[in-house]
């Protein structure tokens, strides 16, 4: 069996964002968007007759969690939350949390070509050429400080949404994160492996499954499967030497092991479908598989079964030259895992096989 923990590291190298390079860009992103709203709001405000509401601001998602990867499209992302001092229950926003989110559109509106309301989040484009390179998600808050339950809503909806889909949705990104992460608060070398783990299979996601519409599971779906299901794996537990391929695959047969079968009544007859599920820890608690259609959630689980077998050969193999071959075809890891010449795996397995003569004495 061929010990790939080299490549694995090598290619997590390769897909992360840097901090020096792709995260600085955007987090001067993210302080000019934070810099425009201070200016523009409070003009914003008094020309609709509004009390003037001071933003705070928060960083959310991959970013703040540290799971974040290189987009294949070249577009990368930052969420952030923009928390105001107003009421879900009474105010100018209670009924219609789609009207705070247009003071802040119309307080970015011509920052760049493309600022535009999504049913969770204002989005900020930015273009180089005519093509998206970098985009800041802004979710809209009702702090927890302007609500008798203490509670952080989520503006949702947006400009033609009907008033069923306006909603202040109960909302807790700090703590999500808190949960996600607090069992590896006194292991440091599992935490790494976990964020490892995660932003393998969003690669992975990223090369089998389209961006359009709810056809693909979301990152934040398979970050609670891992959450749920990650084991820490080692080569050498007594010297704390990660194992990033069982790591993997084991994660993988645990949500293979974790789609259930329903039956229903449907066009006239019975049908099985299979579902995972991704339950989010804190509120508001959803599904956040729950938009994948059925038939979308069957290629989902072929698709971990394609990637469960490829893993499994690759673990199966002697040699590390054929084993990282198989990992960086375009359906599993993609061509950004290493695959080292025959010289080079010749040189490593003869160096590790006289250790292993050594050691026997």
């Amino acid at each position: 069996m061929a010990n790939l923990q080299k490549q694995f590291e090598q290619y997590h190298d390769a897909i992360k964002l840097s901090r020096i390079n792709e995260e600085s860009v955007l987090i001067e992103k993210r302080d000019i968007i934070r810099n425009k709203l201070k200016e523009n709001l409070p003009g914003v405000f008094k020309k609709h007759g509004e009390t003037n509401l001071v933003p705070e601001f928060c960083d959310q998602g991959s970013y703040e969690m540290k799971t974040g990867i290189k987009p294949l499209n070249g577009d990368y992302d930052i969420d952030q939350g923009v928390y105001f001092k107003t009421s879900k229950t009474s105010g100018t926003y209670a009924a219609d949390p789609v009207k705070l989110k247009e003071r802040v559109f119309e307080a970015l509106d011509g920052h760049t070509k493309e600022v535009c309301i999504r049913r969770p989040c204002v989005t900020v484009f930015y273009q180089k050429a005519g093509e998206r390179v970098y985009h800041v998600d802004l979710a809209i808050y009702s702090d927890g400080d302007s609500n008798s339950d203490g509670l952080d809503y989520l503006a949702m909806g947006k400009r033609k949404s009907g008033d069923d889909h306006r909603e202040w949705q109960k909302s807790d990104p700090t703590t999500l994160k808190k949960t996600l992460f607090k069992r590896f608060d006194n292991d440091e070398t599992a935490r790494r492996q976990f964020r490892r783990v995660i932003r393998y299979l969003k690669r992975w996601k990223d090369l089998n499954f389209s961006s359009d519409g709810n056809n693909a599971p979301r990152g934040i779906g398979l970050t609670i499967n891992a959450y749920e299901g990650f084991v820490a794996k080692y080569t050498d537990v007594i010297a704390n030497k990660p194992d990033d391929l069982a790591a993997l695959t084991g994660l993988v047969d645990f949500m293979l092991n974790h789609f259930t079968s329903t039956t229903k009544y449907e066009n006239g007859q019975f049908v099985t479908v299979r579902r995972l599920t991704a339950y989010l820890p804190v509120e508001p608690k959803t599904d956040i598989y729950a938009r994948m259609s059925d038939s979308h959630m069957l290629s989902f689980e072929e698709k971990l079964k394609s990637l469960k077998a490829a893993l499994e050969k690759a673990a199966s193999e002697v040699d590390t030259v054929d084993a990282c071959k198989i990992l960086a075809s375009s359906k599993v890891l993609g061509d950004s895992f290493p695959v080292p010449t025959k010289s080079a795996s010749a040189v490593i397995t003869k160096t590790a096989a006289v250790a292993s003569s050594s050691n026997n004495g």
